[in-house]
């Protein structure tokens, strides 16, 4: 079990506060006693927490592929990991440790939205593609790790064409 909690400013992209965050993610330490992450982007701040499970040394979260365009903070488990990691290194991707959470990654930057249809399991996610300027959120099919979101008030009501949320 892992906590995943991030703020996305999409109306004004404005800096997030840390302490914010960090509250955020301090309320959730129970999810995740070995670990815990923070990554920043102008008006977006994600936060992680560890139980490590799989990839004890090389799972830090939030994780990044080798160019840094992509991040993701994550909670789950991705069962068929193994044979879609093999999968990707065959269209051309190169590996960096032996985690889902990477595997996720690579599944974006080949098949973009439709990576969810490719991932069995349970999970909850947020991907930030920074060249596309998206945050993209999923959550497994059954609600097994649930997603839970809000927009407030002062969120611009384009949400869909900045962050995709798919059930």
């Amino acid at each position: 079990m892992c906590g995943i909690a991030g703020i996305f400013n999409v109306a004004n992209k404005s800096v997030i506060q840390p302490q914010i965050l960090e509250a955020m993610n301090l309320s959730q330490s129970h999810r995740g006693p070995d670990d815990d992450g923070f990554f920043y982007a102008d008006g977006l701040g994600l936060a992680h927490r560890r139980l490590s499970i799989i990839d004890l040394a090389g799972g830090h979260q939030p994780m990044f592929n080798q160019s840094e365009t992509l991040g993701i903070v994550f909670n789950g488990e991705i069962y068929n990991h193994v044979s879609l990691r093999q999968q990707l290194i065959e269209l051309g991707h190169e590996f960096c440790g032996i985690s889902d959470t990477e595997t996720i990654i690579h599944a974006w930057a080949q098949w973009g939205d439709d990576c969810v249809n490719h991932l069995r399991g349970m999970f909850a996610f947020a991907l930030w593609d920074k060249v596309r300027d998206l945050l993209f959120i999923a959550r497994d099919r059954l609600g097994i790790k649930p997603f839970y979101y809000a927009l407030t008030p002062s969120d611009d009501a384009s949400i869909a064409g900045v962050a995709r949320l798919t059930p």
